[in-house]
C-alpha cells in the first residue's frame, strides 16, 4: 500500500476517535446527570425526581450504547490502521486500546441503577476518555 492509503487509513480511525470521544463525553454528562438525580432522590426527593432521575438514567444508557457503537467503529478503524502497518513498514501500537475496547464492551451497563454503579460507570468512561485521546495523539503524530 502506498502512503496516500496509509494517510487515509490514518485519518479514518482519528475521525472514529474522534465520534468516539463525542459519544463518550455524551455518555458521562448523561451519566453524572443521573448521578445528581440519584442523590437528591436519596435525600427523600420524591416522585418526580425518582421520574427524572429515571429518564437521565435512560438518557445514559442509550448514549452508552452509541458509545459503545462509536469505539467498535475505532477498533475496525484500528484493524484497517494494522493491515496498512503491515504493508507499510508503519507501526502504531493499539494493543493495549483494543484490549481495552474487548473490556469495556463486556458490561458497563450491567446493573449500574444504583449509585455506586453510576459512579464506576463514570469512572470506566473517564478511561475509555483517557485512552482514546491518547490513541488519538498517537495517530496524528504519524
Amino acid at each position: 500500500m502506498n502512503d496516500v492509503n496509509c494517510q487515509r487509513e490514518i485519518s479514518e480511525a482519528v475521525q472514529a476517535a474522534e465520534r468516539a470521544l463525542k459519544s463518550l463525553r455524551q455518555a458521562r454528562e448523561a451519566l453524572q446527570s443521573a448521578g445528581h438525580w440519584g442523590i437528591a432522590d436519596l435525600l427523600g426527593g420524591g416522585l418526580v425526581t425518582t421520574f427524572v432521575k429515571h429518564s437521565r438514567m435512560q438518557d445514559a444508557e442509550s448514549l452508552i450504547q452509541q458509545a459503545r457503537s462509536d469505539l467498535k467503529c475505532l477498533q475496525k478503524e484500528l484493524m484497517d490502521v494494522k493491515a496498512v502497518e503491515a504493508v507499510a513498514g508503519q507501526h502504531i501500537e493499539t494493543g493495549d486500546f483494543l484490549s481495552f475496547a474487548d473490556y469495556f464492551f463486556d458490561g458497563l451497563i450491567a446493573d449500574w441503577l444504583m449509585q455506586s454503579r453510576i459512579n464506576e460507570a463514570k469512572e470506566q468512561i473517564d478511561r475509555a476518555i483517557l485512552k482514546v485521546e491518547e490513541l488519538q495523539r498517537k495517530l496524528r503524530a504519524q
